[in-house]
């Protein structure tokens, strides 16, 4: 036994060695260490073991016996609560516990153990333990702070002492808790010792013991000066409970140190979890206190809260529930605002928040949680009226407990679980189960009152899907078909049809509009009422599946329009046609005439009439007055009802102003689609028509006696297609040019180079100080009435500027993206000293003393015209200037008596020989570089740490400067009276001058010391400081925005506070060493990689770690903490979460600079002296910084998983918690799954919603837990991670920023201005999202990268740009400050870093949407859903958040995957069809074309290059008109016009000779390739979204992309989505080859066809083009290999499709599941029938004849070669006994079908072409054959073919691998292919130097060898 223990603890010490290393080098943290690190799950999370164990580490070294007693305690808890030791690891953590007990804390010689004085032991070393530590001191210390505010000690060394005394509580906690836990059994006058000393501390109590959030609400805290906050105060005295309260029962029990409250009373009336009462506690103080905020803070003695501020609050979190009373007419819970008292507002709010962060899943049912919060504010009124506090019976069981959850919850949670199971992991139909959207609108109607209070279990809402019996849908059906892009936008689709019809008509009547021509034209009434009809019977019939559940009001709504729309294009069609009848009559009357223009009057002006009335703000708020009938039943069935959607107007001046916009666009359109469009088609129109007969080459079936109808719609098919997109080119063009304008105004761009930095850092500091500094700021400065010169006011405000560009700079440094030297450079002085000028930046100043020395000495001149000569560069005059001044100021500190005297004439002759211009004629000019060398090695001196052999220097250095200046650089007649003058020749006869010297110690001449030796020794320009790109990048981005409109600045206290809220699964959180190391095939490491490619950062993370150049990996590795830095060093250039913390974090440190130095400010008073400006020096420690930044800011990380990976002990929790310990304000929310079993035995899984941070010791603390009513996954994943964890942030705006993000410190200094959007004038709504600009930092190396950057930028800086603003070409002034107005129109949440308003958004369903697949594109619905419920969306320039994206081509397209699938389940949603509808037409043209529009019009832009037709009516006619019109179809398929906005872009940010010469650069980098390949992924996967559904998350992987990615996975990826389709194209163009005809010859053809072969070999061939090392021989064999290993191999159970073309086969066909889609496939694949039925009539064999039977026998042809097939595949292993027979037959076979070519083509007319013209036909229609095949499996399974069918389809695969392969192949023989590859996917980094060529060499090994 003795040997198992001694193995078990070698174990344990080597696993927590293990673990020691691997967390070493985290700073002072305290780690898991000994056995405390392993204590498992289930016994950590009921006691406090861990703790215990923890304390017995920390106090091992000062008392063995004490550590002994706590390890004995830990293992007896341990004993009790597991005796059996089931749970898993308690058995080997209780040994391994056991065994070191025995062995490292028993006696070492052996002797028993007297456990009888353990008490009196750890009572006597508590107390000792707390005299050692001063505990006693530091609680009255911690009194008085909390009494009067103020601290007696130093503010810095009591910050730190706070945080030491952390461990100190933490562990007298544990000894307390275990002296407690042995009194039971120790002496009575021990046991009473012990309890009066408990008493006495109050340890147990104290606020660093009890965990919390922000606030301590439950105890004190010595260490948070949130409390002491005056607002806070008043908000905690708020909610107290009274007297007047309901009493509560003398039983119930307070928790913590606290007063009882409101919250108290709601937790015993309705059984609301403890910790969410905890947690809404915390959420409602600061809410309050926050809001008391901007009303002022309270200044009396015990703070008050405005009842202004609790009546703000009131009304913005129960707006909603508000308006949905309003909208149900129903009365509120309360009589009027004025007749509840503020206890009531504050009671309904906590009511309010209590049950949404209790509601789990039900938080995205909104309009739910108002019912439920109308009965329970009902039930809580009911309580309040009586004295004594009684259990709601809504929320009691039948046994007597209360559980909100358990009794309102639950039942709502299983129905929509029940329901979710349903839709079969994504794969049913959208209309067989019920989504959130759903139940939500259930209680939208009246009828959701049936469900009573408490709710009726056998409602039908809450009835469970059981079969075929189920409730349905409410009020929308979601059903899978493109039809809802027309029944959406069926404006758009009519208005365009009208427009071409009429466009048609006229120019079929030569452009003469006559009477006439009038009349033929009015057909578009006809053509209105049918399209009319046509939408109304899809609302009929795409309501299928919600008749039985939707309100009545609906569906008569729908019976109603049917039959109206029905009748009047019945009514108008027949009067119509009666007109056409009557102009054929000369004698009529028009009667028929007169009464079609008086129906069609008639109904326009209603049409306008109503319009108006809904979209014209005046109007509108007419239209809700009146409450005629007449008037309310046309005006609803006009646009139907809904919860949301009312009210989507804008302000009259606004609307006009996008109208404008739209009618531009308009005009461009139909003038293009006129007179280049269908103008040009009229003539070969009226010709062909008028063909009496047409011959044509195969058997026409349709064309007979018809007027040549299919060669017309060849005609105009192509055409019509065109003229349906084009309108998307226009707008793209048009918003390109507005917002290109709009962006110049804004001032975007002004400050675009490095250079342009060094000439305007004049101006910097007043513009910020105007911007970025808070009044109270600028009024400790100085004051404005005595700032009469303008030198002072600079100076001020350089003061001021100087403190936060300094941490800018510092944050650079910390960053990498710098270096020391640079830092010191770019560092600006403090300007609080008593220098009479501005010290400017050194890098601005540098070499400029030497260059004006030059000066003086080649000036022949007078003084003026050498001083004019220097001040022609600003800064050199600076520099001079400052130099001179700090040259006196220096002297004069060093010396005294005699020599202070020398200085002080000497200066006062050259200021005066300076006043009266005679600088000349005393000082000798030329001899200055003599008293430069002086002065530079003096300050060399003086720079260094005083020694006496430095002091006997630096006075001999001051000698020196006095013979050069009295005897060389004053002239002859100042020389010689200063050498008689008696004093100074007396004190140097006597040796005294200058003898000694003071050497500097006042901080102020030691900083210009150091300043003025770099301004003598710095003789390199700075012209190129920073080096680094991206610091240059930065730096011109903030300073540019300085100048930029933006909001004033707040004071913090007074900011709107907010959280960032980040989801996270399992991505990357901190790369590992291996994985730094790990090497790829190439033998290139990420670490090896990331050195190359960001070399300056390298050396720059060297230096700061104090590592010279040549330092090595292994070098690194031998030290910890030097490893850990690199870790996170290479973690902070990818896309991983720890990148992502660290930039949000700056939110934090910016909040505390800005509250440092405003708080700081409080003591100035009124005195303008800069010498009191605060430094910046210690404000990280400064408490009331960070507890004012902690009230103002919050950052909750949603590591979903977070509890499994720390169960599973997987690096990624280990990370995390790292991530915790580093950043103290970091919280991580996650759900934690826990195993119970129930009183009958059965198993079951608890799920429980966590909030954590770090602890005193860096262990993972508990704040709150709230349990969830199940599994909290019924939706999409990420939205249902933010939904859990919502309920923990804080404040009244949330931003959401994704994990692949980045944020900066000069960003985050803006983040106040930006907020105060929120109180800006936007327009008619306040804005409730804020968008915000991104950067995207991964393009920086590959072309493709730059490509996504670009067009991201071109999307962010011109697209949201307009969306939100469109023709605000010139800024409204809105109010006294300048802020400009910008207008809300379509823009929605496009995804992160949008900023939201919190409380109206939580209490609208949240900050996304949850159900499966349809809100597969979560973050749209935020805007979707914000627009409709009365929103506004703005965006804002100013401020930029980072952003990385997809490097590779195949993570591109993988993300365009996903997105497009994204956007064809939107064009099934509810949210886009009531957009559609209830927009006015000019927004809703805006909102189609920025979302699913564009799609659509992508999908049409590829399909536009099928022009077979179009060149068979070329070949007839020779007409030049048509050909024209097909130059168009090239101008819009090649999509020059797309790339406007990126060339506008690249004008208004670089430029415009930089703009063209990237553009020209990108289309030397086939960038045109990229892009219409990417249009292709797009085109593919929203398509097949639409038809088959499907679309999912797709895991991109956000790492480093340099990888050589393999020809198969090339070919497995993107097959289907372009091999194919690219294929099609060319199979259509070589046919257009060999059968069309174009009147120019090859030059026509090549014109027509261009864009079509474009886009053939952009699909196949781009992503071998962007494959790195794609075109390298070795590579290419390599690839062949795996490829015809891959295709070969058979597939199996279990067999992934990356290693079987069987498996992989099986799984493509994954999408057609339905029944409706094998119909839709089937109809699509008809397509490829097309080719035979034409080509076998062009056969020489055939000759004219186009009978029928031709293409019968082809058939039969087709048949017979498929068989020959089948037997040539069949396998011999299936006939084993017949091999050598098969075999025989097999060459037999062809023998005899050669013999038989050979004599058919001999003896008939069958050619040699016609044998290629044959395969051209038969391919495709064996492609048809497979496509079917697929389509109906199973049916080809039960005939048993599926085998031969599988094989056949390998054939084919087989044949397009080869087709793509050949090229590749042979371009690989030319080494300069891959050499011109490399140059053109890596353009970038060869430009930058960088080594780039060396990482796609490989071999890492040998180069360095």
């Amino acid at each position: 036994m003795d040997r198992v223990s001694d193995n078990w603890e070698r174990l344990v010490r080597a696993t927590l060695q293990g673990e020691q290393l691997r967390n070493a080098g985290q700073g002072n943290e305290r780690i898991s260490s000994g056995i405390a690190g392993a204590v498992p799950p289930s016994l950590g999370r009921k006691t406090n073991i861990e703790a215990i164990l923890q304390a017995a580490d920390e106090v091992e070294a000062e008392d063995q016996n004490v550590a002994r007693i706590l390890s004995e305690q830990a293992y007896n808890m341990a004993q009790n609560l597991d005796p059996s030791s089931d749970g898993r690891g308690v058995l080997q953590f209780k040994t391994g516990l056991m065994s070191i007990i025995k062995q490292k804390l028993a006696k070492k010689d052996g002797a028993p153990i007297d456990r009888s004085r353990d008490v009196e032991l750890l009572v006597n070393f508590y107390l000792s333990y707390k005299r050692k530590h001063r505990v006693d001191d530091i609680q009255r210390e911690e009194q008085q702070w909390r009494e009067t505010g103020t601290l007696s000690a130093n503010l810095g060394e009591m910050e730190l002492r706070f945080l030491k005394m952390k461990k100190v509580f933490a562990t007298l906690r544990v000894l307390a808790e275990v002296m407690e836990a042995l009194s039971q059994n120790a002496a009575p006058d021990v046991r009473m010792r012990i309890k009066e000393e408990l008493l006495l501390t109050r340890i147990k109590r104290s606020g660093e013991l009890i965990p919390y959030n922000i606030v301590p609400l439950e105890a004190p805290s010595f260490t948070n000066a949130i409390e002491v906050f005056p607002e806070v105060k008043g908000a905690i005295s708020a909610i107290r409970y009274t007297e007047h309260f309901p009493q509560l029962p003398d039983n119930f029990e307070i928790s913590g140190q606290r007063d009882a409250d409101m919250f108290d009373l709601l937790e015993y009336v309705f059984g609301f979890q403890k910790d969410n009462i905890r947690n809404q506690r915390e959420n409602v103080v600061l809410t309050i206190a926050n809001a008391q905020c901007r009303l002022g803070l309270p200044v009396e003695a015990n703070p008050k809260i405005d009842e202004k501020a609790v009546t703000e609050v009131f009304l913005k979190v129960l707006d909603n529930y508000i308006k949905w009373c309003k909208y149900l007419r129903i009365r509120l819970a309360w009589n009027s605002i004025e007749a509840i008292n503020r206890d009531r507002k504050l009671f309904l709010v906590s009511l309010y928040f209590l049950i949404w962060g209790e509601a789990a899943n039900v938080r995205f049912l909104p309009e739910c949680i108002c019912y439920i919060f109308h009965h329970m504010a009902r039930d809580l009124d009911v309580i309040l009226d009586h004295g004594v506090a009684d259990p709601a019976t809504s929320c009691k069981s039948e046994n007597g407990h209360v559980s909100f959850l358990d009794q309102v919850i639950c039942p709502i949670y299983e129905t929509i679980s029940k329901e979710a199971a349903q839709n079969n992991n994504g794969k049913a139909a959208h209309s067989a189960w019920r989504n959130y959207d759903d139940f939500n609108e259930f209680f939208w109607s009246p009828a959701c009152f049936d469900l009573r209070w408490p709710m009726k279990r056998d409602s039908s809402f809450l009835l469970a899907p059981k079969g075929r019996k189920r409730t349905g849908k409410t009020t929308f059906v979601e059903h899978r078909t493109f039809l809802h892009l027309y029944r959406s936008f069926h404006r758009l689709w009519i208005f365009l049809a009208l427009m071409f019809q009429a466009l048609t008509i006229i120019a079929f009547n030569h452009g003469n509009v006559n009477l006439d021509t009038f009349k033929i034209i009015l057909s578009i009434g006809p053509t209105f009422a049918i399209m009319n009809f046509a939408e109304s019977c899809l609302d009929v019939l795409l309501m299928f599946g919600a008749y039985a559940t939707a309100r009545g009001m609906a569906i008569s709504r729908l019976v109603i329009r049917f039959f109206w729309c029905g009748f009047s294009s019945v009514f108008v069609t027949y009067v119509y046609l009666k007109l056409l009848q009557e102009r054929k009559n000369p004698n009529s009357n028009s009667f028929y005439f007169r009464i079609y223009i008086i129906v069609l009057g008639v109904y326009a002006a209603l049409r306008l009439v109503y319009a108006m009335l809904l979209k014209f703000p005046t109007c509108h708020a007419l239209s809700e007055m009146s409450d005629q009938s007449f008037f309310q039943f046309f005006k609803w069935i006009y646009q139907e009802r809904y919860f949301v959607g009312r009210g989507l107007f804008e302000r009259t001046s606004d609307y006009f102003r996008y109208v404008v916009y739209w009618l531009v666009i308009f005009a461009c359109k139909f003038t293009f689609a006129y007179f280049l469009q269908i103008r040009p088609l009229v003539e070969p129109t009226n010709i062909i028509v008028d063909l009496p007969s047409l011959t044509y080459s195969w058997h026409d079936i349709i064309s007979k006696n018809n007027n040549n109808l299919l060669t017309i719609a060849s005609i105009w098919g192509p055409v019509i297609a065109i003229y349906l997109m084009d309108i998307h080119i226009w707008y793209t063009i048009l918003s390109a040019i507005v917002g290109g304008v709009m962006g110049a105004r804004a001032r975007l761009g002004e400050i675009r180079s490095i250079e342009m930095v060094h000439k305007r850092f004049e101006s910097f500091p007043a513009a910020f100080v105007k911007n970025l500094v808070s009044p109270m700021n600028k009024r400790m400065a100085f004051n404005r009435q005595s700032a009469q010169v303008t030198q002072d006011m600079d100076k001020a405000h350089a003061a001021m500027f100087s403190p936060f560009w300094n941490e800018i700079i510092k944050s650079l440094r910390e960053e990498d993206y710098i270096s020391n030297r640079e830092m010191d450079l770019l560092s600006i002085p403090s300007n609080t000293g008593s220098l009479r000028l501005v010290q400017w930046p050194l890098f601005l100043l540098s070499s400029k003393i030497l260059l004006a020395i030059d000066l003086a000495l080649d000036c022949k001149d007078r003084q003026e015209d050498l001083w004019n000569r220097i001040c022609r560069d600003e800064y050199m005059a600076y520099a001079v200037q400052e130099c001179y001044y700090s040259i006196e100021k220096i002297l004069h500190s060093l010396v005294d008596g005699e020599g202070s005297r020398w200085v002080e004439r000497i200066f006062r002759e050259i200021n005066n020989s300076i006043r009266e211009d005679s600088l000349f004629v005393v000082l000798s000019l030329q001899k200055l570089p003599m008293v430069l060398q002086r002065l530079t090695g003096l300050t060399g001196l003086l720079i260094r740490n005083e020694t006496p052999e430095l002091a006997i220097g630096a006075a001999e250095s001051v000698r020196e400067i006095y013979e050069v200046v009295t005897h060389h650089l004053l002239t002859s007649n100042l020389r010689e009276q200063v050498d008689t003058w008696n004093i100074l020749a007396k004190a140097r006869n006597e040796g005294r001058l200058f003898s000694r010297i003071e050497w500097p110690k006042d901080p102020e001449i030691k900083e210009q010391v150091k300043r003025l030796h770099l301004l003598l020794t710095v003789k390199d320009s700075a012209a190129n400081i920073p080096k680094n790109l991206e610091a240059r990048r930065r730096l011109q981005f903030f300073t540019n925005s300085l100048f930029m409109d933006m909001p004033p600045a707040k004071p913090v206290c007074e900011m709107m506070p907010f959280s960032v809220f980040t989801p996270y699964y399992s991505e990357t959180v901190l790369y590992r060493s291996s994985d730094l190391r790990v090497e790829n095939e190439d033998g290139i490491s990420t670490l090896f990689y990331l050195q190359k490619i960001f070399p300056d950062e390298w050396e720059n993370f060297l230096e700061r770690i104090g590592r010279l150049e040549s330092t090595g990996d292994a070098d690194l590795e031998e030290s910890s903490s030097d490893m850990l830095e690199l870790r996170f060093w290479a973690s902070y250039r990818g896309q991983t979460l720890a990148r992502t913390v660290r930039g949000m974090m700056y939110y934090r440190r910016a909040l505390m600079l800005q509250s440092y130095l405003e708080s700081r400010s409080l003591g100035v008073g009124e005195s303008n002296s800069l010498a009191n400006f605060p430094t910046t020096q210690g404000f990280e420690l400064s408490r009331e910084a960070r507890a004012q930044a902690d009230m103002k800011f919050t950052y909750v990380v949603s590591c979903q998983i977070y509890g499994q990976q720390k169960q599973k002990k997987l690096p990624e929790a280990a990370d995390i918690a790292l991530l915790l310990q580093r950043n103290e304000a970091l919280r991580v929310a996650f759900i934690h799954a826990e195993d119970t079993v129930k009183i009958d035995g059965k198993l079951t899984t608890e799920f429980y919603s966590k909030l954590v941070k770090a602890d005193g010791n860096g262990k993972d603390q508990e704040i709150f837990s709230i349990k969830l009513p199940g599994d909290p996954k019924l939706g999409e994943g990420k939205p249902e991670n933010q939904n859990h964890a919502i309920i923990f942030t804080r404040g009244e705006a949330i931003q959401t920023i994704d994990m692949n993000q980045d944020n900066y410190l000069e960003e985050a200094m803006k983040m106040r201005n930006l907020l105060e959007e929120f109180q800006g004038n936007h327009g008619l709504r306040p804005p409730t999202i804020l968008g915000v600009r991104e950067h995207v930092f991964t393009g920086s190396v590959s072309s493709l990268a730059w490509f996504m950057s670009n067009q991201e930028t071109s999307f962010v800086t011109l697209g949201q740009r307009v969306l939100a603003s469109p023709l605000n070409m010139y800024l409204i002034l809105s109010d006294d400050d300048g802020n400009a107005t910008l207008r809300g129109r379509v823009r929605m949440h496009y995804g992160h870093p949008d900023v939201f308003d919190r409380i109206f958004h939580i209490s609208r369903g949240g900050i996304s949407k949850a159900s499966r697949v349809i809100n597969i594109s979560e973050d749209i619905y935020a805007g979707f859903n914000s627009t409709l419920r009365q929103g506004n969306i703005t965006h804002h320039e100013y401020i930029q958040v980072g952003k990385g994206r997809d490097v590779g081509l195949n993570q591109i397209a993988l993300f365009e995957g996903k997105v497009a699938g994204g956007n064809g389940e939107q064009v099934l949603s509810r949210d886009i069809y009531r957009l559609g509808q209830l927009f006015d037409f000019f927004r809703m043209l805006s909102f189609f074309f920025t979302t699913v529009g564009y799609y659509v019009c992508t999908m049409m832009t590829a399909l536009s290059g099928l022009d077979e037709g179009i060149a068979n009516v070329a070949k007839m006619t020779g007409n030049t008109a048509l050909n024209a019109a097909l130059n168009a179809q090239f101008l819009v398929q090649i999509g020059v016009f797309t790339a406007v906005p990126m060339i506008v872009g690249f004008i208004l940010e670089s430029g415009l000779l930089k703009a063209i010469f990237s553009f020209i650069t990108m289309q030397l980098q086939l960038c045109s390739v990229f892009f219409t390949f990417s249009l292709g992924t797009r085109t593919h996967y929203f398509g097949r979204t639409i038809l088959h559904g499907g679309a999912k998350y797709k895991a991109t992987g956000r790492g480093f992309v340099v990888r050589h990615i393999t020809f198969a996975e090339n070919y497995r990826l993107y097959s289907r989505s372009h091999f194919v389709k690219a294929l099609e194209v060319a199979l259509l163009l070589i046919v257009y080859i060999a059968y069309g005809y174009t009147e120019g010859g090859a030059v026509s053809f090549v014109l027509l066809t261009l864009s079509s072969w474009f886009l053939v070999i952009s699909w196949l061939f781009a992503p071998y083009i962007f494959n790195p090392s794609g075109f390298e021989w070795q590579k290419t064999v390599s690839d062949f290999d795996d490829w015809t290993s891959w295709l070969l191999y058979k597939g199996g159970v279990g067999v992934k499709g990356d290693n079987s073309w069987e498996s992989w086969w099986e799984e493509e066909q994954a999408h057609i599941q339905t029944l409706r889609g094998r119909i839709l496939e089937t109809i699509l694949s008809l397509r490829f029938i097309m080719f035979q039925y034409g080509i076998v009539y062009k056969l020489h064999l055939t000759g004219k004849d186009t009978s029928l039977v031709i293409y019968g026998f082809s058939w039969v042809v087709l048949v017979g070669l498929v068989m020959i097939f089948k037997l040539f595949s069949f396998s011999p292993k299936k006939s084993s006994n017949f091999g050598l027979v098969m075999r025989f037959s097999q060459g037999v076979l062809s023998l005899v079908l050669v013999a038989a070519l050979c004599l058919v083509v001999a003896f008939t007319n069958l050619s040699i072409a016609d044998l290629f013209a044959c395969i051209l036909a038969f391919i495709p229609t064996g492609w048809m054959i497979l496509s079917l095949a697929i389509t109906w499996k199973r049916v080809v399974r039960m005939v048993g073919l599926w085998d031969s069918v599988r094989e056949f389809a390998r054939m084919y695969d087989a044949g397009m691998g080869m087709i793509i392969f050949a090229p590749i192949a042979i371009l690989s023989w030319f080494p300069f292919v891959s050499t011109f590859q490399s140059r053109i996917l890596f353009n970038q980094a060869f430009s930058r130097g960088l080594e780039i060529s060396i990482i796609l060499a490989g071999n890492k090994a040998n180069v360095q060898a």
